[in-house]
């Protein structure tokens, strides 16, 4: 007699067939008409919406390379309380921008006086892979990547990890990822990372660069990244999941699936085995939400 299957294993592998994409990352910025100016002006990045709240005290803006039914987007916030400082913090790495001219965006940005942090070139003699690092006005660091037209410029969110094996599996297990780039040990510099997203080809889709860096066991989260948002097919589902695999690797459900009155979507957010926050949104909903801003 074959043996029962269990409804744990069910909730996992159907995770692994989902509907998933990355929806947006959400930021917060110290000023937004500074921050959206250096966006669309360096990183040729559009606004796609901007709304201020002024009983709330606090201003957003969304900013891509396309619109937000397609692509992944940035969420911008500032808060108007001068007391509440803006802190980066150390776990937040970059972003990456992939761009057919590394080499003429550094220069313009250098001209107008801001930070770069690597200049143009390869990881080393005679690689292949040229790319760059900038900072924007807060500090946030961007990797600039020289590479062909592709259908998600706003390719990369990379994230500092203390333990690289339990991130790619948390990964991979709750949410579906593939590993787009085996791992990669870099130890001239001291470095470990792997690449995890959606498809066959992080060249054509965003992704999470996970990285660990040698002997650093701690991070400061700060107040700065807050969050990534990824659609699915069912939020109860992948809730599931993520509490089922929460248990094994650690992290944990911080709003069970459920409607969020203030949108009329089903959502529920987490925290991975290091503690980044993360929301999955129904896919449909989404789709409505997109739809009823547009018509407002």
């Amino acid at each position: 007699m074959a043996a029962p299957n269990n409804p744990h294993d069910d909730v996992l592998e159907w995770v692994q067939k989902d509907n998933r994409r990355f929806l947006r990352a959400n930021i917060r910025v110290g000023d937004l008409d500074r921050t959206i100016k250096f966006y669309t002006e360096f990183f040729g990045m559009k606004v796609l919406s901007r709304q201020d709240f002024p009983e709330q005290q606090y201003s957003t803006a969304v900013v891509a390379y396309g619109p937000e039914e397609t692509h992944f987007v940035l969420g911008l916030t500032h808060h108007h309380d001068a007391a509440d400082k803006l802190d980066i913090g150390t776990a937040f790495n970059h972003f990456g921008l992939a761009t057919q001219d590394v080499y003429g965006t550094v220069e313009k940005i250098r001209a107008a006086g801001g930070v770069i942090t690597r200049e143009p070139g390869p990881i080393a003699e005679g690689g292949r892979t040229i790319f760059a690092f900038v900072n924007d006005p807060d500090g946030y660091s961007f990797e600039l990547i020289l590479r062909p037209p592709t259908p998600e410029p706003l390719c990369q969110i990379c994230l500092n990890v203390t333990d690289i094996d339990r991130s790619i599996e948390f990964y991979q297990k709750a949410l579906g990822m593939n590993l787009l780039l085996p791992k990669y040990d870099a130890s001239q510099f001291q470095y470990t990372i792997a690449m995890v997203g959606y498809g066959s080809d992080f060249t054509q889709t965003t992704i999470i660069e996970l990285k660990y860096n040698y002997n650093v066991t701690e991070y400061t989260k700060g107040n700065g990244y807050a969050m990534l948002a990824i659609g699915t097919d069912d939020v109860y589902k992948s809730g599931a999941a993520v509490e089922l695999v929460n248990k094994e690797l650690g992290g944990e459900i911080i709003r069970p699936p459920a409607v969020n009155p203030k949108t009329n979507t089903k959502i529920t957010c987490f925290l991975d085995s290091d503690g980044f926050e993360s929301v999955l949104v129904d896919n449909q909903d989404y789709v409505g939400l997109l739809g009823k801003s547009k018509d407002e």
